[in-house]
């Protein structure tokens, strides 16, 4: 697509957007890796994923979509080398008990979703467990290896090359997503090493939740860096655990600021060189029916006792609340080896307000320093009960030479580069 035909931002700031693409007619995105010039995006609602040639990031080219199994999600993924790591699970969005998004963010899913889950595995018409490519022709790939897990699903992933990836699945017997380690040591036969999850989560085994049932204690994923995995336990909060033992992960602390705060904890993002933990809670539901969601940052110089020293600001140059569907943090740019690291910017998105870049030198007093606000989407993919017409920035990241890719559930697949 052309400069001159590139979609007009409804605001920016120490942003500049270089590219965009419609991902083959296929404009809802979820998570994106860059990989071997090539972006590889899951679909919130096309059901599969696809592959984008961006060598030119001004001149993005789809050049292949992976279609998903009958009624499975692959929206996450993650790519190393010549590997790519698809989750498979549960369409959630497309099954009738979560057509108001609120059900699917309150409550446990095993009882949202008990019907579905109680049925016997042979007449589940999903694909749950993880899938392993070879993405060695980046443009063609090719599946090599699956670990089913007998529930709903796997939800997302943790990966950066080697033996171990880290995943949050819902099992059977459990009321929501647990943390799960993966032994990747025959990438064509990766298996299942190690289990934790929050007493009170494993139903089958007797345990009672101690939490509301308007709660939704369950795993989103984990980060992990060197022996810890910094897991975003939604309504939980933070769960750190050491993972030293992969096949015996223990609690190192579990912190909580909701209540009084909304939940819906989504990322942690640990700056090692600094002691600090960035989290972000997920703005979940329309018009800040859930409150406004923060970014916050914690010290972590002493693990068992995280510590917030500081929120991030939040965007108010518009009336976002009553702009329509969700407004707060969703993703943030994850610092993953093989990307953009850095210990002194944080990106960002904020749903219906873009995408945000903060500068947390002085952790004390993040700022935000850039600023895209997409325009509204062309058309609504999103085919879930009473959705508006209102872009929803999902997920960023952010490639070695500091180009910005960002996805959309409706608009498409922004790229972007950082002016300040």
């Amino acid at each position: 697509m052309s400069s001159q035909s590139l979609p007009k931002p409804d605001f920016v700031r120490n942003m500049k957007l270089i590219g965009h693409t419609d991902q083959g007619g296929r404009p809802d995105g979820v998570q994106v890796m860059v990989n071997k010039g090539h972006a590889f995006v899951g679909h919130m609602f096309s059901r599969g994923f696809s592959i984008i040639d961006v060598r030119d990031p001004r001149n993005p080219k789809p050049v292949k979509y992976m279609p998903a199994p009958h009624n499975t999600w692959t929206i996450h993924l993650q790519t190393h080398g010549d590997l790519l790591l698809v989750i498979n699970a549960r369409d959630m969005f497309a099954a009738p008990e979560f057509q108001d998004e609120r059900k699917y963010y309150v409550g446990s899913h095993s009882d949202q979703a008990g019907e579905a889950e109680a049925a016997p595995a042979t007449a589940r018409d999903w694909t749950a467990g993880l899938a392993v490519y070879d993405i060695s022709i980046p443009a063609e790939p090719r599946r090599i290896g699956f670990m089913p897990v007998e529930g709903g699903g796997i939800h997302r992933i943790w990966y950066t090359g080697g033996r171990w990836a880290y995943v949050s699945a819902m099992l059977d017997g459990f009321t929501d997503y647990i943390f799960m380690t993966v032994d990747m040591a025959d990438p064509a036969r990766p298996k299942e090493a190690g289990r934790y999850w929050l007493p009170g989560m494993n139903t089958a085994a007797g345990e009672k939740p101690s939490w509301a049932a308007n709660r939704r204690y369950g795993l989103h994923h984990a980060i992990v860096h060197g022996d810890t995995a910094y897991g975003a336990w939604r309504d939980g909060g933070l769960v750190m655990m050491d993972v030293s033992d992969r096949s015996k992960p223990k609690l190192v602390k579990h912190h909580n600021w909701s209540p009084p705060f909304g939940g819906g904890t989504h990322n942690c993002l640990p700056l090692p060189g600094r002691n600090l933990l960035v989290v972000a809670d997920e703005a979940v539901l329309d018009n800040c029916e859930d409150g406004i969601k923060y970014i916050w940052m914690f010290d972590i110089r002493e693990p068992t006792n995280p510590v917030s020293i500081s929120t991030f600001p939040t965007p108010d140059e518009a009336d976002y609340c009553k702009k329509g569907a969700h407004f707060g943090p969703h993703n943030i740019h994850e610092n993953r080896p093989d990307t953009f690291v850095s210990p002194d910017l944080i990106f960002a998105t904020y749903q219906n307000a873009g995408i945000r870049v903060f500068d947390v030198r002085n952790a004390f007093q993040p700022k935000e320093v850039a600023a895209f606000v997409p325009p509204t989407p062309e058309r609504l993919v999103d085919a879930r009960l009473n959705r508006a017409k209102v872009i929803q920035s999902c997920d960023v990241l952010v490639t070695p030479d500091g180009v910005i890719y960002t996805t959309d559930f409706n608009g498409g697949m922004y790229i972007l580069e950082y002016q300040g």
